[in-house]
């Protein structure tokens, strides 16, 4: 299998520092695989809340995963803070691609690349419901 490559965003609108933990590293010393997601799920949470948004609540509908991609592209290690920068691309009606680069604050390093796929959601019956116009008009504007 092909091993997966991911262009960086030409511009990055949003960026959050995150601290690595001990908890986030395995037992070769570096960041585990498992907390990178642990990582970006966080960044994602302050992407939405930097637009006044809790995944919750995005005009009456809320988010999910869709599904996630990451290429690891150096090692991350305890103490490092990692620079995640993120970038909304590749709309559809009912969602888009969250695009992040995560680098290492202190030398620039580049640590991982990858999206996330978000789907809006909404109703009792939670189902996929089109992107609101008020969140569109406000990433528009990033």
């Amino acid at each position: 299998m092909p091993r997966i490559q991911i262009t960086p965003a030409p511009r990055y609108p949003f960026v959050t520092d995150i601290t690595i933990y001990i908890s986030h590293v395995n037992q070769g010393g570096h960041l585990d695989n498992a907390q990178l997601l642990t990582l970006v799920s966080e960044a994602r949470v302050r992407f939405f809340k930097s637009l006044g948004y809790f995944e919750s609540g995005v005009e009456g509908a809320w988010i999910v995963v869709g599904d996630i991609v990451a290429q690891y592209k150096s090692e991350g290690f305890h103490g490092d803070t990692m620079r995640v920068a993120m970038a909304p691309a590749d709309f559809n009606p009912y969602g888009f691609d969250l695009q992040f680069r995560m680098t290492d604050q202190a030398s620039g390093r580049e640590v991982a690349l990858g999206k996330v796929g978000i789907v809006f959601v909404g109703g009792e019956a939670r189902r996929v419901t089109p992107i609101p116009p008020a969140f569109m008009a406000k990433v528009q504007a990033l």
